[in-house]
Order: structure tokens, then C-alpha cells, then sequence
């Protein structure tokens, strides 16, 4: 699955104005539609963006506005296992004799 698929299949969750996916990681993309088959059963869950900003993951949602503390916690826990295969590709990249980062 593409980012582009990605946001297509979860466009009702998608808040309205916001770009959604911008990860391209095949294996990101993967964990993030596992994960979204449990965040779309709370009610009222949307998000906005999910991004790399300066190498690390970035996942907008208002899952903190609906469950507290909570929320921002998941948030940051999907944020933690993205920003694990951000420094693989990374890894991966510049083992391949490439010195600029694509990320």
C-alpha cells in the first residue's frame, strides 16, 4: 500500500484540509494500517497529518482532545515505532554509499 492509498482508504478520518500520509516507507505504511484498524473504532477519531520533519515522525491527531492523556500517549507511541523505520531507511540508505539524507 502507498501513502496515496493509505489516505484514500482512511479519507473519512482524514481531517478535512490536511494532506494525511506523507511517509512513503513501505513497512511504515504497513504498521500505520494495522494501527488505524483499532484507531478508527473510537469515535470521533481523525487525523491530519503524518509526517518526517527533521528525521523524526510526526503523527497529528486528535486523539488527545477526545482521550487525554491517553491519546497524546499513543500518539507518541506510534510516533516512537515510525521514528524506528525513519533511521532504518536511513540506515539503509547511507549504506548504500549515498551521504545525503533523503528524509
Amino acid at each position: 500500500m502507498t501513502a496515496d492509498e493509505f489516505n484514500e482508504k482512511y479519507s473519512d478520518y482524514l481531517e478535512e484540509g490536511h494532506y494525511g500520509l506523507d511517509i512513503t516507507i513501505p513497512e511504515a505504511v504497513e504498521y500505520l494500517d494495522r494501527a488505524f484498524e483499532g484507531l478508527i473504532r473510537i469515535p470521533g477519531f481523525q487525523y491530519s497529518q503524518i509526517k518526517s520533519k527533521y528525521n523524526t515522525a510526526r503523527f497529528y491527531s486528535n486523539l488527545g482532545e477526545i482521550l487525554g492523556m491517553i491519546g497524546r500517549d499513543i500518539d507518541r507511541a506510534i510516533e516512537l515505532k515510525l521514528d524506528f523505520y525513519l533511521q532504518v531507511e536511513e540506515a539503509i540508505y547511507r549504506r548504500s554509499g549515498n551521504l545525503m539524507n533523503p528524509f
